[in-house]
């Protein structure tokens, strides 16, 4: 990055990160922004928050897990191609998935789940009485056979493993997160830090497992909602708590090989439209991408950003256009969008700037 374009990048990304907080609905956040070669490095905080504030992941926290399961195949332990029958009993599985009269239960994969193409439905978004809207009035405690209850109870949205389709479920990640622990005998917090927080030396990055753990506050428009039996009951698709500047070590070594074998994308850049940001969003095997090269994507950049999510207002992204990383946080349960719209923001920075 020439001098000019560096002055002028850091110059744009405070204009954008002072626009972003404008909204009476943004009571804390940070945005980070590092290169792949670590000598470009920029960050802001609002409402007491840096890049060293804890916060809770939600959905990004499905990179971790992602990156466990990605070790076990690699290690010969779990293939893509395996049946969920290998893991969960008939108490589960009888009746989960049933598709125009056809009862494809048995005949779910392990690559259904982490591809998002399962079929299954979004077990937080059902019903008047969603897990989304409960969420803000009370601290839930979640199981799996909360999920499993759901998705027996409601439409399935297509055929497990149908070419080009993907549906967003948190109910994949859980049974992910079921096999990882059976696989690894022994608690998902003890896998990640076996697979990312050892390896990376991460010291702020954890999974809630007692009371004394602590958790974020997560805003709901002006509430601030404490919920720590709520994360602490999620772990496997939305758990995990940690830093910005955690995150960003993490984000990194997740695309760049240190984690596992780099080759490993060719099997997992296979990706469908989801639900929640039609034509821009696709999923993948574990991860998101936003393809912001498109004709939907106002924003006309070159080129892709891949990375996850989540939503209580985080997200972490890779540019391989331009070599960058974007993490950050707006702290809105209720202000979702901006998870989408700021890492977009980022990279029409990114190509206005830097050539």
């Amino acid at each position: 990055m020439k001098l000019e374009e560096k002055e002028l990048f850091l110059k744009k990304l405070d204009e954008l990160f002072l626009k972003s907080i404008k909204s009476s609905m943004i009571h804390e956040s940070t945005m980070h922004v590092e290169n792949g070669s670590g000598d470009f490095m920029w960050s802001k905080g609002h409402g007491g928050r840096s890049i060293d504030s804890i916060m809770n992941l939600a959905s990004v926290t499905k990179l971790f897990t992602t990156t466990c399961i990605i070790n076990l195949i690699q290690q010969g332990k779990l293939s893509l191609n395996n049946k969920l029958s290998r893991f969960f009993d008939s108490n589960i599985l009888e009746g989960i998935h049933i598709y125009k009269g056809k009862d494809y239960s048995y005949e779910i994969t392990v690559g259904n789940l982490l591809f998002q193409n399962s079929g299954f439905p979004d077990v937080f978004a059902l019903g008047r009485n969603n897990l989304n809207k409960r969420i803000v009035n009370e601290d839930l405690i979640l199981s799996l056979y909360d999920y499993i209850t759901i998705a027996k109870e409601n439409k399935k949205k297509f055929a497990p493993g149908t070419p080009l389709k993907a549906h967003y479920s948190d109910l994949n990640f859980e049974m992910l997160g079921k096999i990882i622990e059976q696989l690894e005998n022994t608690s998902l917090h003890e896998a990640f830090k076996k697979y990312v927080i050892k390896p990376l030396k991460l010291q702020n990055t954890y999974l809630i497992e007692k009371d004394s753990d602590f958790s974020a506050k997560m805003y709901y428009k002006h509430d601030a909602l404490y919920r720590p039996n709520f994360w602490k009951s999620i772990p496997d698709c939305g758990g995990c708590i940690s830093t910005s500047k955690e995150v960003m070590v993490f984000i990194k070594a997740f695309f760049n090989g240190q984690l596992f074998d780099e080759s490993i994308f060719g099997q997992l850049r296979k990706f469908a439209m989801i639900q929640y940001c039609p034509l821009l969003g696709q999923y993948g095997g574990g991860f998101v991408r936003l393809n912001i090269s498109g004709i939907a994507s106002m924003y006309r950049c070159k080129g892709e950003l891949i990375g996850h999510m989540g939503g209580s207002g985080t997200y972490a992204y890779y540019y391989p256009e331009k070599d960058l990383y974007f993490v950050g946080d707006v702290n809105q349960f209720a202000k979702q969008g901006d998870i989408f719209i700021l890492p977009l923001k980022l990279a029409k920075l990114a190509n206005k700037c830097i050539g």
